[in-house]
């Protein structure tokens, strides 16, 4: 591309991950022999700054610890020594800050033609994620565990979170070049299975089974909860009966025989049962919990590919081993930290000396009955992850709800020796979603949902006829689009923020939405239609006639890209990512009037053009990196 001269230092940015890598550099280089400081230090200090107004760069004097000087007086000193740059402005002192503008003509043919270079990689730096930089092959390895609904009941809005966090999280993390490992960890074992099961010989349907596993399982389990609770309800009257009786030292001998009785033919023992029949292996009972379980993950896998999500393992509780949970209880009772408790097995971290341990209350291990409990399941569960994939980090991505369980895991995985473990994992937490229900009630699966918000979106888009003519695929646009507002509702506040599910905010095209982003990139799509340039013409265009103030600041929006990817890797907030998209939108939707393509001069028509190009790019790559499917057309 032709424009002004850019150095060596500048050309060879174009090879790296981050352009403005060189624009640190750069001022570092100069900065370092004015202030004694070593450039590499310099470096580090130099910040993005939130607006431009504030320069591109912003560092912040105090900082650099240079003793005898007020800041704000060294920041004017080093200003008036800054000599001239053939890439930034003269800088200016704010206070204690030195803003650094870069100068518009560099900057333009630095990022345009990197951006159109690298296309799908800019933003990505896959050597963060590597043991060595100078070895592919040395990739740290993540697991994230997300999702993890139990089978058979509904896909409730905390799955549905941990689904579009997890799904975004594990995106993030093999674009910076981790090997990434995604775990489902599915509730799919317990006494529920013995209902299921006792459930489908009453109630049960191979046609149903077949034609829809989850929504069927779940209606049978429903069906058979309508049984269970009366039975329950009236052994539990029963057992107040008998504690009155002992209490007035009455003969209790029949009722007792009563409650045995009922115990015995209740819908809740038959579930016992036949759960007992599963731990002990039993092969009949073992086939259908098997086909109940492949059926539903077959189900949900149709149902995350629509999310753009996939998962490396199924998992669930059902593959944390026996032998492991025992022999977590009893590393708990040989190092003393488990005790027994009116014949339930604990651990009482309150009588830790440690502040912030003491707050973790007490853990239940093992139940009176000698049942474990999800605790003792998720260490034997953790520790053999550990052993299997031998990870650098372990997220949790689970609702903010589990905060002290999850703690208690890890405090406890610590206090067994399992350091190494411990201080690999982490929960991503997040709050609740408010209000979720569809228009036939309350929410029971994830399909709801999506089948909700589709329909709603294709209703919207109906509404402009002329627009909806043109369109090859309405239903699955629609669909797309529905899939879009959910998840960009989900991330748009901080994870840990509770939201209100609200279908008319997030189906609408005014605001910060989904269906808004989606517009931004289709309207783009439709420029390029509408210019007929060839990939060739934007690479010969003359960069150098981007002078307008819109065409400066949208350069400077796409400069900062790869410096958002990397600070999404400190915060793990969507959001972060979501922010910049709709700053950057709004950037280009008051662009279109003054910077326009079709009907301009040709040399101009090509520049404008690979600036909306390169700002397409980096919009679709942001987008698919929160897992989102840019639309074309809509």
């Amino acid at each position: 591309m032709s424009g002004s001269h850019l150095s060596t230092d500048a050309n060879a940015a174009l090879s790296r991950r981050n352009p403005v890598d060189v624009y640190r550099d750069h001022i570092s280089q100069l900065l370092a022999p004015i202030t004694d400081k070593p450039a590499s230090e310099i470096y580090e200090r130099l910040a993005w700054t939130q607006t431009f107004d504030k320069g591109d760069l912003g560092l912040p004097v105090p900082a650099l610890r240079i003793p005898g000087k007020k800041p704000a007086d060294l920041a004017v000193e080093l200003v008036d020594k800054f000599p001239q740059s053939e890439l930034v402005e003269k800088p200016t002192a704010a206070g204690p800050f030195i803003q650094f503008f870069f100068k518009a003509n560099p900057l333009s043919n630095l990022i345009i033609p990197s951006i159109l270079k690298k296309r799908e990689k800019y933003g990505t730096n896959d050597t963060l994620g590597l043991r060595d930089a100078s070895d592919p092959s040395s990739k740290k390895r993540i697991v994230v565990e997300f999702s993890s609904p139990n089978i058979a009941k509904p896909f409730h809005a905390g799955h549905l979170r941990s689904t579009i966090i997890g799904g975004f999280l594990a995106n993030l993390y093999e674009a910076a070049g981790w090997d990434v490992k995604r775990i489902n960890y599915l509730g799919d074992w317990g006494r529920q299975f013995g209902l299921l099961a006792n459930a489908f010989g009453k109630y049960g349907s191979e046609e149903k089974l077949e034609k829809d596993p989850i929504g069927h399982l779940f209606d049978i389990y429903v069906e058979i909860n309508k049984v269970s609770k009366p039975e329950e309800d009236a052994i539990k009257e029963k057992k107040e009966e008998l504690k009155q009786a002992e209490e007035y030292k009455k003969d209790t001998t029949a009722l007792e025989k009563e409650i045995a009785g009922l115990e015995a033919k209740s819908v809740n023992e038959q579930a016992r049962q036949y759960f007992k029949k599963l731990e002990t292996g039993d092969k009949e009972a073992l086939a259908i919990w098997a086909r109940f379980r492949n059926l539903s993950i077959e189900r949900y896998q149709k149902t995350y590919a629509r999310l753009n999500i996939h998962f490396d393992v199924y998992s669930g509780e059902s593959q944390v081993e026996a032998w492991r949970m025992e022999q977590a209880v009893e590393q708990l009772q040989k190092s003393g930290l488990s005790e027994n408790s009116k014949g339930a097995v604990i651990v009482d971290l309150t009588k830790s000396k440690d502040k912030n341990t003491k707050k973790l209350g007490k853990a239940l291990v093992k139940k009176t009955d000698g049942s474990s409990l999800y605790l003792t399941r998720d260490i034997g569960e953790a520790v053999k992850r550990y052993e299997l994939y031998h990870f650098d980090k372990m997220f949790y991505v689970i609702a903010s709800q589990q905060d002290m369980h999850v703690a208690q895991l890890f405090k406890i995985l610590e206090l067994m020796g399992n350091n190494e473990v411990a201080e690999k994992c982490q929960h991503v937490n997040f709050g609740m979603v408010l209000g979720m229900s569809t228009r036939k009630g309350t929410v029971k699966f994830l399909d709801d949902i999506l089948r909700d918000v589709g329909e709603k979106m294709h209703e919207v888009m109906k509404k402009n006829e002329k627009k909806y003519e043109q369109i090859e695929n309405p239903e699955q646009t629609s669909d797309t689009l529905g899939i879009t507002a959910v998840m960009v509702q989900d991330m748009k506040g901080k994870r840990i923020n509770d939201y209100e599910f609200s279908l008319e905010r997030m189906t609408s095209f005014e605001g910060d939405t989904g269906p808004y982003l989606q517009y931004a990139h289709a309207r783009l799509c439709s420029i390029t239609r509408k210019a007929d340039l060839r990939p060739e013409d934007l690479e010969s265009s003359n960069l150098s006639l981007l002078t307008e103030s819109h065409a400066i600041n949208l350069v400077r929006a796409l400069a900062s890209w790869p410096d958002v990817v990397q600070n999404t890797l400190k915060t793990l907030e969507p959001t972060t990512v979501l922010t910049y998209l709709f700053k950057m939108t709004h950037m280009l939707s008051s662009s279109y009037d003054v910077l326009q393509v079709v009907g301009s001069e040709i040399e101009i028509k090509k520049a404008r053009m690979a600036l909306y190009e390169a700002a397409r790019q980096v919009l679709n790559n942001g987008m698919k990196l929160l897992g989102l499917n840019p639309v074309e057309r809509m």
